[in-house]
Order: C-alpha cells, then structure tokens, then sequence
C-alpha cells in the first residue's frame, strides 16, 4: 500500500488489518492516570497476555491443593511440564522438537553452550563476536576466554561495522575468516542486532563459518516471535534465547535453547550435568553414574520454574492462532510504515540506523537524533511524558518496536507525532 501523513491512512490500515482482534488477548498498559500508554518497547518487553492470570491460577492451585504431588498428576504434571514447550518453539524456530528445550535464563545457558562447543586447542583457539554485542553475551565469552587461561586482546575477534554505521556487512564477515578462520574455534553473532535492528544472514553465515571449520551459535533474544527461521535446515550449532521480549513471557522469563540434532547423542562434548538432564526413566532412581537425555534436554541441569513458564504457556497459545508467516507480514507494513512517517515528518532531526530492505531487520527501527547529547537525554524523557514508551540507549539512540500482535497503524502514527513536538519544542 501507498502511505501517505494523514491520519486517515493510518485509520484505514487498522480498518483493513485481519490481526487487530488478537490486540484483545493482551493487557494494555496505562499511566497513573489510567490513561493508555502508547507502547513502541515490544524489543525490551513483550506485554502481558490476559490469560496469563488463568494459568498462573492453574499451578497455585495445584501447589495448594495437591502440594508434592503435583509433580505427577495426571495432566500437566510438574515433572514434565517443560516438555509441552517444544513442539510450539520448533515451530517458530523451524527446529525439531528434540532440538529445543527450555530452561534458565540467556546467559545462563550461553555459558552452558560455550562449555561445550568452545574447546580451545593449539590449532582454534579465537572467538568472534560483533563489536557491538549484547554487554551479557561478551561478558560470557570473555569470562571463558579467560578461564581456558586466554588473553582476549589475542583471542576474541570483533565483527565490527563501517565508521559511522552500525550495520554489518556480509563482505567484512568472509573477510574475517579468510584471515582468520583456521583459528577460530566459536563464532558467536545475534539473530537480530540488540542496537541497530538488524536481521543478520543465519544461514550463510553458518554455512561459511563451517566452511572454515568454525562452531557458530546465535543469541535469538531479538528474532525469536519477531521474524521466522530455520536453524535445523540453517544448521548453526547451537542458539539460545529469552522469552520476555517478542515472546511476552513475563519479565526475565524462562529462556531457551536450541542445539542441533547433529549434536543429539554425542557425549564426547563436555557439559556441566545436572540430575534433569540425566535419562528421564531413571531420573527418580537417584543413580550416582550419570546417563545423558539425548537431544537439548541433555543440557538441562535442575528441575523447570513452573510459575515462571506458565505465562509463556499462554503466550504461545495466542502465535499458534495468529501464525508467525502472518505476523510478520504485518510487521513488515508497520515497521514501512513508521519508516515513512519518519522520513516524511523528521528527516532533518533523525537518522535511521536500521537497514532499509525488510529482508534485513525485524520490527524494531532504531534512530539517531541529530542533537546534542543533553538533548538527546531530554527528549528520550520527554517522549515518556507525552505518553510513548520507547527504549533510549546513551548517547541518542532511540528504539522503537511496534509489535503486530498488539499494536495499530494509528499508534505508529502517534509515536512518531509525538516525537515531531518534542523534538520541535525549545
């Protein structure tokens, strides 16, 4: 569709949007004032479905009335209540279920991936990530480095992007490992770019990086229930994900795993055990030898959090009606659309860091604004005031990310008038 800055194209695009009902599964947030808040933060976190309050209510109830026993009850037992995540994650994921299991948090289990699939040695000993990674993910790759008795100014390896620009480009990446990629032994990338927006090449990047003989794994925090994949045709090693963002599993929700069947029975690979990934039959045994679960439940290490799984239970109810090919169709026309209206309305004060091309990122457009940097601060808090939630990274990025599952055209609309008066106020 042909955009236009009238309010009335954005009346007509929620007027022709066969998702809008699914708007009514979720609890909108409001101000103090009980007004509603036009909320653009879907990347940081998702909102909460309505039915969350069912399930929760579920398994209080169970605590209450059938204590212990509720481990075992005959549906939704607690002992294996992980195990109905699978098949729905897959299905986003484009995984076999035997290849996803939740469990901890994101780091968490990064640090359980890199015990396993960085093993340094004579021959491969580098790791490589984006310069601009998520602080958490270079934490854990540093903190390996240095626990294999590594020098990270030797050893880890930065993806960076051209001066000016935070998009990575597909020519500095096979750059890289022409130079270097006999000695790498883990390339480490996101799905999408926490800081840009950018939605970057899964599957050539891993189809190179195992060209050169490299392991790859991929942080999914901001692609997973935004944009659809493939890993088990893709092939990356392993991925791993929280659940609070575009998944609206609740604040520091559950996260997940994948790890590719390829890597199912193989316990050559070093791991750190615990009793829930030991064999599943003899798990209540209590044996002192320690049998591995194939495929990702392997990796787990203690029994699930239900009260804190539940909510993405109701939460993956609402992908299954909407189906993520539809949800993303309407993230890309929302994500056009707020394009539009800011190059339309705010050339001259923004610059859009976030690629063009729809294939390259996800719902979420990140904006730098060309003020000063106490400017910059002052509008990321005036915006709040004028009733938009949106994330304000230092020194003046801000990012905005309509989600297709609650968000209208007309709040796109909104956003971005309300950031023309801020911007434009002394």
């Amino acid at each position: 569709m042909k955009f236009d800055p009238s309010i009335e194209c954005a009346r007509t695009l929620d007027n022709a949007d066969t998702l809008a009902p699914f708007r009514r599964h979720f609890q909108l947030p409001k101000d103090k004032h009980g007004r509603p808040i036009n909320y653009m933060c879907s990347q940081s976190l998702g909102l909460m479905p309505r039915k969350v309050h069912k399930f929760m209510n579920r398994e209080m109830d169970r605590w209450a009335n059938r204590a212990v026993e509720g481990h075992f009850d005959e549906s939704n037992s607690w002992y294996d209540y992980h195990e109905r995540f699978s098949s729905p994650l897959a299905q986003l994921l484009g995984a076999q279920p035997a290849e996803i299991v939740v469990m901890n948090s994101l780091t968490v289990n990064l640090h359980l991936m890199l015990v396993s699939f960085f093993q340094p040695n004579p021959k491969r000993y580098k790791i490589m990530i984006e310069a601009n990674t998520f602080p958490s993910d270079r934490y854990a790759v540093m903190s390996h480095l240095l626990y294999h008795g590594l020098d990270p100014k030797d050893t880890l390896i930065e993806f960076t992007s051209e001066p000016g620009s935070l998009i990575l480009k597909m020519d500095e990446y096979e750059r890289i490992l022409a130079a270097e990629g006999e000695r790498i032994a883990l390339i480490l990338l996101p799905g999408i770019q926490y800081l840009s927006g950018q939605l970057l090449d899964i599957r050539r990047i891993t189809a190179l990086a195992h060209e050169y003989g490299c392991r790859v794994g991929f942080d999914l925090a901001h692609s997973i229930g935004n944009v659809p994949h493939n890993l088990h045709r893709w092939g990356p090693d392993f991925a791993v994900w929280c659940s609070y963002k575009y998944l609206n599993g609740g604040p520091n929700a559950v996260a997940g795993c994948f790890v590719h069947d390829r890597w199912s029975q193989d316990e050559s690979l070093t791991r750190f055990a615990g009793w829930w990934g030991h064999d599943k039959q003899r798990r209540m045994l209590m044996e002192s030898e320690f049998r591995q679960l194939p495929g990702a439940e392997g990796w787990q290490i203690s029994g699930p959090p239900i009260f804190s799984l539940a909510p993405l239970e109701a939460s993956l109810a609402i992908f299954d009606q909407a189906r993520l090919s539809k949800l993303r169709q309407k993230s890309e026309m929302l994500t056009a659309y707020l394009q539009y209206l800011l190059e339309n309305k705010l050339a001259a004060h923004i610059k859009i860091l976030t690629p063009n091309r729809k294939a390259e990122r996800g719902c979420q457009l990140s904006v730098k604004l060309k003020v000063s940097s106490k400017k910059a601060t002052e509008v990321g808090q005036n915006l709040r005031h004028a009733g938009v939630v949106a994330d304000w990274r230092q020194p003046d990025i801000l990012r905005l990310a309509p989600s297709p599952l609650y968000n209208r055209f007309y709040e796109v609309f909104q956003a971005v008038r309300a950031l023309e008066r801020v911007l434009q106020s002394k």
